[in-house]
């Protein structure tokens, strides 16, 4: 598939994210994937933040700025995503044991999945948005969560939330409200919708 960019320098998605950059390729936008090199959690710190929507959109920003720095020239794309249930906020689960209580503390209750896109360009700001999709977890029993951790493996470890729904995370919810790209972590209607703006595509 040829790519539909139109600048002769590359899209930068500053995510190491496979899910992220399939879904940039899969709409015709060949990237380099560059990773931010930054603290998530001292930034968020730092910042003072507390509603879900503003951090993942401060993280989405520090992750834009920070890579743009290194790539001047380029459009970069910056991604965040936060978990909330009611108040309470969920981070990437450090372990099995950690896994599993956050899987059990949103099994049977409906939580928030706050995605959020910077689009960056030599330290500029250029495009912000975020989404929200409300994710229904059905009932789960410590067996059904064992059985859930063995199969699904580490890879769901890297995921805020502990499940991917492109693989085995389906199994765990009953309903689903919002949009497939903002829960996989990237928007990509407002994003797709920004770069025709902009005169960034072909199509």
């Amino acid at each position: 598939m040829t790519s539909l960019w139109r600048r002769e320098l590359p899209l930068v998605l500053a995510s190491q994210s496979r899910a992220r950059r399939m879904l940039l390729a899969n709409a015709g936008l060949a990237c380099d994937a560059v990773p931010a090199d930054i603290d998530e959690r001292a930034i968020q710190q730092d910042a003072g933040l507390t509603a879900p929507y503003e951090i993942a959109l401060h993280l989405a920003q520090a992750k834009a700025l920070a890579v743009s720095a290194i790539k001047p020239g380029h459009h970069v794309v910056g991604a965040d995503q936060t978990l909330a249930l009611g108040d309470r906020l969920f981070n990437k689960p450090r372990g099995r044991d950690q896994a599993k209580q956050q899987l059990l503390a949103l099994a049977g209750r409906t939580h928030a999945l706050h995605s959020a896109i910077v689009v960056a360009r030599d330290g500029e700001v250029l495009f912000s948005h975020v989404a929200i999709a409300w994710m229904s977890m059905r009932p789960l029993s410590e067996a059904d969560v064992a059985v859930y951790l063995d199969e699904a493996g580490d890879a769901v470890m890297s995921s805020v939330g502990v499940y991917q729904l492109e693989g085995l995370g389906v199994h765990l919810f009953e309903r689903i409200d919002g949009d497939h790209f903002t829960i996989l972590g990237l928007p990509l209607l407002p994003l797709l919708a920004f770069f025709r703006e902009a005169g960034l595509l072909r199509l």
